[in-house]
């Protein structure tokens, strides 16, 4: 019996396309923008002009359509959903999946509702942002969180949010798992009824293990999200049973 292959794209085999802020900070392992994240290929797209400052403190304001044209782009080349490398882009969720004719994964506070949803009575899920001076109940609205969700941020700490929104080319990383852990002691500190613990930064995943250990509590963070989106897109496959 012949095996009929089917066409239709540029690439293959990377089901995930990523939206990349144009940055120069060090991508560490566990970092989305390091690829060997990853234990599946994925296809990456910089946006030009799209800073982490930019994207986090001014709501990536005159950047809409550079986005939307470098998803197209990925769905082009062969991405089967796109996601993106910062959390406040949940404001473009709408947008992104109006135009992409794709699924999309703009943000890992779209984990928010289904976490709170796992939790027992009187737990919370609870947010650690990378500027909580800069997350608005829009931004929670618009990946369809509740706005009083608790959230705290790294921006007090002493390395993680200044080397990032800074765009610095070197990072402490046992610095920045520190502001890390002192987030979350904040977090659980102003709200002891939070239950588990969700990164909103795309670059706080190396960190996450750490947080869970001290804690022990759960921690979600965008590579948990991505793994489970690419899940769907490329179901694994099972041998016959025999």
């Amino acid at each position: 019996m012949s095996i009929i292959a089917s066409g239709g794209k540029n690439l293959y085999g990377a089901r995930v396309g990523v939206l990349m802020l144009e940055s120069r900070f060090p991508r560490i392992p566990g970092d989305m923008g390091n690829a060997e994240t990853w234990p599946f290929p994925v296809l990456y797209k910089v946006v030009r002009g799209a800073s982490p400052d930019r994207v986090v403190r001014h709501r990536a304001e005159g950047l809409g359509n550079a986005f939307l044209d470098a998803a197209a782009e990925l769905v082009r080349l062969g991405a089967d959903g796109i996601t993106t490398t910062c959390g406040f882009l949940s404001l473009y969720q709408d947008e992104l999946t109006r135009h992409c004719g794709v699924p999309v994964a703009t943000s890992t506070l779209l984990q928010v509702p289904l976490v709170q949803r796992l939790l027992p009575p009187g737990k919370r899920v609870g947010v650690i942002t990378i500027s909580a001076a800069s997350l608005t109940p829009d931004h929670l609205r618009a990946a369809g969180a509740d706005p009083d969700t608790p959230v705290v941020g790294t921006d007090g700490g002493r390395e993680f949010t200044r080397v990032i929104l800074g765009d610095e080319d070197r990072l402490d990383v046992d610095a920045a798992r520190a502001d890390l852990l002192d987030a979350a002691d904040q977090l659980l500190t102003r709200h002891p009824e939070v239950g588990a613990i969700l990164f909103e930064c795309a670059n706080m995943a190396p960190y996450s293990r750490a947080v869970q250990e001290r804690f022990r509590l759960p921690v979600w963070d965008i590579v948990s999200f991505v793994t489970w989106f690419h899940a769907g897109l490329r179901p694994r496959a099972f041998p016959p049973p025999g």
